[in-house]
């Protein structure tokens, strides 16, 4: 029996792709049909994934990028475009953090969370949208965090981007539904991957989630029916207790 690959024919694009929730995110939408271009920072991690994807028989490509650099996110899009012939999907997942207090922030560490956290996702979903508008629409989904519905101490960063790209995902919804393009945000709850992991070490991984079940839920999501969109979905875990 053939397996189901709803997405097939389609093109993602997903930034932050190396690891954690960006690596599942490529290898749901790649089981699901899709060809998918694999973007981060992190040019041999990137590029060891997209080749693991690929000998497993997946259509990848891979771009090694910063997501705040505008000639750069331009050259990648152009890249993914003519190497499989349109965009019809942009998952912008990339992230950083510090958990550091106000007092000891230094201005660096502020600027890199919001070029990565915010000014990323503007430019890619600015220019992806002329590529989307070529196609007659398209999907984006802007992975926030609980971070953009809370607020907790040492994150002021974090969560000034998470709110921002929150409330943009929601502009961007109401902007471009008449033009066919598709926005979600999705507030993904706390996950077993090293963002979370490498700086929390004494966290239990018991109480995350798999960050394969938030793919899962951005695949559903991708695959609703064209008349329907989700804005939001909260993807959290069961056995955290600090999220209602």
């Amino acid at each position: 029996m053939k397996p189901v690959r709803p997405l097939e024919g389609r093109t993602a694009v997903i930034t932050g792709a190396a690891r954690g929730l960006g690596r599942a995110l490529s290898e749901a939408l790649c089981q699901a049909g899709a060809r998918v271009v694999l973007i981060d920072v992190r040019s041999h991690a990137v590029e060891q994934t997209s080749r693991e994807l690929n000998e497993r028989g997946f259509e990848t490509s891979h771009c090694a990028v910063d997501v705040g650099d505008a000639d750069q996110v331009e050259r990648c899009l152009e890249h993914a475009r003519e190497r499989f012939g349109a965009i019809n999907i942009l998952i912008n997942n990339a992230g950083v953090n510090y958990t550091l207090p106000l007092a000891e922030l230094e201005i660096a560490q502020w600027d890199h969370v919001m070029a990565t956290n915010l000014r990323g996702p503007f430019l890619f979903c600015k220019r992806a949208l002329t590529h989307m508008q070529a196609v007659g629409g398209g999907h984006i989904i802007n992975i926030a965090s609980t971070a953009a519905k809370r607020a907790w101490p040492n994150a002021s960063a974090y969560h000034a981007s998470k709110w921002g790209l929150l409330g943009f995902s929601h502009a961007l919804h109401a902007e471009l539904r008449p033009l066919g393009i598709k926005v979600t945000a999705v507030i993904a709850g706390g996950m077993r991957t090293p963002f979370l992991l490498e700086r929390f070490p004494d966290l239990d991984p018991m109480v995350l989630q798999a960050p394969e079940a938030v793919a899962a839920a951005v695949v559903n999501v991708l695959t609703l029916p064209p008349e329907s969109v989700v804005a939001e979905i909260s993807v959290l875990p069961m056995g955290e207790t600090s999220w209602p």
